[in-house]
């Protein structure tokens, strides 16, 4: 007997999907089949069960009939139209004395109705009284200016040239747990204490390469215009020398020291492009921060700012084996539109 390797589109979970496709249009057909000879009505008398139910409010209603459920039987809903009005307005609209929001039972208390009341009103409503989310509006008055460039410098790089992110990461902390941390087992997260003995601080000075996502770094004790100047020597010895270089820095004011300005006076190739002020999610550096953060700086013990920096410069080099750029994808004017809502919603806010 001769075996065959089963078709691609019928193996793994995927051959499985379509064998359920498959079955279903098998059933939808036979059941049309059914309407078709002998009415909407023969349904009842068929073998599609429930499925019969489905496509006959499909026939009466079409596709809008089945985007919600149909009528049941049991006891009507308690939640009438005015309770949930009177749930929704205060939650949008009144405040707890003695607190910033409500929770389902001071509200529940407030109105006189049970806290599953409140509870089911919040879920159908999408309200989220608990939740809240930090922002900030750049006041910066060439915000729109800013934006364009360093979003164009993302999405239309210029020829011959490298774009590079750079930033410092200041003040990171040599923390030492001051008890081992238990390990990752079945049923339980690893754990570290939360108190610790300091042993210094560090910065870390990085460019990202935004065409490749390789890293160019230094770890140094400050972050003066002094040790800014060390990072563009060195940006200037680790990049090939006919390529032009256009920086996208913040405001900082170790960027624009008299000193720095006069370097950049002597290397025309170095190009800066300025972020907005308050504005540093504009930098695809603080992407790769969040990155060495989360995975290699925050949950370790480090015994002193060597053993930091080490750590630091061993990420670094482990990630620039096979980097992976970061894709900017918003468009500036996506950008600006919702940063015109936002303004336009505070400014209604603050009246």
């Amino acid at each position: 007997m001769e075996w065959h390797s089963p078709s691609p589109a019928l193996t793994g979970a995927q051959g499985g999907r379509t064998l359920v496709d498959a079955y279903d249009h098998a059933r939808d057909v036979a059941t049309l089949s059914i309407v078709e000879r002998d009415g909407v009505a023969s349904l009842e008398r068929s073998s599609v069960g429930r499925r019969g139910d489905g496509l006959r409010r499909r026939l009466d209603g079409g596709i809008d009939a089945l985007r919600k459920d149909a009528p049941r039987s049991g006891r009507p809903a308690t939640v009438t139209a005015e309770v949930e009005s009177r749930v929704v307005q205060a939650t949008l609209h009144d405040r707890p004395i003695n607190a910033t929001h409500w929770s389902t039972r001071t509200l529940a208390e407030h109105l006189g109705v049970g806290a599953t009341t409140i509870r089911r009103v919040w879920q159908s409503n999408g309200l989220k009284p608990h939740l809240s989310r930090s922002f900030k509006l750049s006041r910066d008055p060439r915000f729109e200016d800013k934006l364009l460039d360093v979003v164009g410098l993302y999405l239309n790089p210029p020829e011959h040239a490298l774009v590079l992110s750079c930033d410092e990461k200041s003040q990171i902390q040599a923390l030492n747990r001051t008890q081992p941390g238990l390990p990752l087992k079945a049923g339980r997260a690893g754990t570290v204490t939360h108190d610790y003995k300091r042993h210094g601080t560090t910065t870390l000075f990085a460019a990202l390469n935004t065409l490749d996502g390789s890293v160019i770094s230094m770890c140094q004790p400050r972050h003066r215009h002094s040790e800014w100047l060390k990072f563009l020597r060195l940006i200037d010895r680790r990049t090939p020398k006919h390529l032009s270089l256009h920086l996208i820095v913040d405001n900082y004011a170790t960027h624009k020291h008299p000193d720095v300005q006069k370097w950049l006076a002597k290397h025309p190739r170095f190009v800066m492009h300025f972020t907005p002020t308050s504005a540093s999610w504009l930098n695809m550096v603080e992407r790769f921060f969040r990155d060495i953060t989360d995975k290699r700086i925050r949950r370790d013990s480090f015994t002193s700012v060597a053993e930091l920096e080490l750590a630091i410069d061993l990420y670094v080099a482990h990630h620039n084996i096979d980097p992976k750029p970061f894709i900017w994808t918003a468009r500036a004017s996506d950008i600006l539109a919702k940063v015109t809502r936002a303004k336009t919603a505070l400014a209604a806010v603050v009246g």
